[in-house]
């Protein structure tokens, strides 16, 4: 199968490699070329425009940063769909708005493309370990024809419903991982000052009713002073802020979630740690 991949950043890569080992040919773009030539070094085809990687895929995933680049990408002259071959499958695994979502697949759905939202969970080991979790909105048809390329590059994928309910599994999944972060952050400070082994700390902890993905991964990375991204603050704080305007629209006050995006918008917008990953958090207390 001609698969192409847009956005060769630090789980697009690794994303990039499972679906290769798993077969497939892969045609790729990214902003910033020099960030695809270790993919093309292992044997992925450059393509120099969104529109060519369209052109020479029957998919085509996408995974940018922010939704103003889900939509230049998509729409713009030298974007995907002016690529696209009629009946071809693009799948937009950025977390993104659950509006845009809907105006990407009802403009396939117009134009003989289908378009499938298909955000993730997992971070950069679940993209490297090839063990995400994929949340997806859209035709249920389509879902079932590219279920095998999700099993290649995830654990579990889940179909939610229509267009853009991807988008809102991945708020709700967001809203928890705010928790974590705040309570994993808090945690470690409470330790510090109490004096305790932190290490002890957090193998205690794993073993007990406080056990979270994000601290067993994460906690380890500050025990190191490592703030390398997993996933980038900036992009989590994004996902925040979508969240939170998707629940003042519904009518919901998510006090917790407000105060994690104004603790992260301290530490992205305020001490400009966007580019650390998400457990830089505790750089700001």
């Amino acid at each position: 199968m001609k698969i192409g991949f847009i956005g060769t950043g630090v789980m697009g890569a690794a994303i990039i490699k499972n679906l290769m080992a798993a077969g497939h040919k892969l045609t790729v773009f990214n902003r910033t070329k020099t960030k695809a030539e270790p993919l093309i070094a292992v044997g992925a085809t450059w393509a120099p425009t969104p529109r060519e990687v369209a052109a020479q895929s029957d998919i085509v995933f996408t995974m940018v940063g922010f939704p103003q680049d889900v939509e230049q990408v998509y729409f713009e002259k030298e974007g995907i769909f002016a690529g696209l071959t009629e009946g071809a499958t693009a799948i937009d695994m950025t977390t993104s708005q659950p509006s845009l979502a809907a105006k990407l697949a009802t403009y396939g759905n117009e134009h003989g493309f289908n378009v499938l939202d298909a955000p993730v969970s997992g971070g950069d080991i679940g993209a490297k370990q090839g063990s995400l979790t994929i949340m997806v909105g859209g035709d249920e048809e389509t879902y079932n024809k590219v279920l095998p390329l999700f099993k290649a590059i995830g654990k579990k994928a889940n179909y939610f419903g229509s267009a853009g309910a991807g988008q809102h599994a991945k708020m709700a999944n967001q809203i928890m991982i705010a928790g974590t972060m705040t309570g994993l952050t808090e945690m470690l400070l409470y330790t510090r000052k109490a004096g305790l082994n932190e290490k002890k700390i957090l193998e205690t902890l794993s073993s007990g009713g406080a056990d979270n993905w994000s601290m067993d991964n994460y906690v380890p990375r500050i025990l190191k002073n490592d703030y390398t991204p997993g996933f980038f603050a900036r992009h989590f704080l994004k996902d925040l802020r979508i969240a939170l305007a998707e629940a003042d629209q519904m009518g919901l006050d998510l006090r917790a979630t407000n105060e994690a995006k104004r603790l992260y918008e301290i530490m992205v917008d305020v001490k400009g740690l966007g580019a650390q990953g998400t457990q830089g958090l505790i750089n700001i207390y």
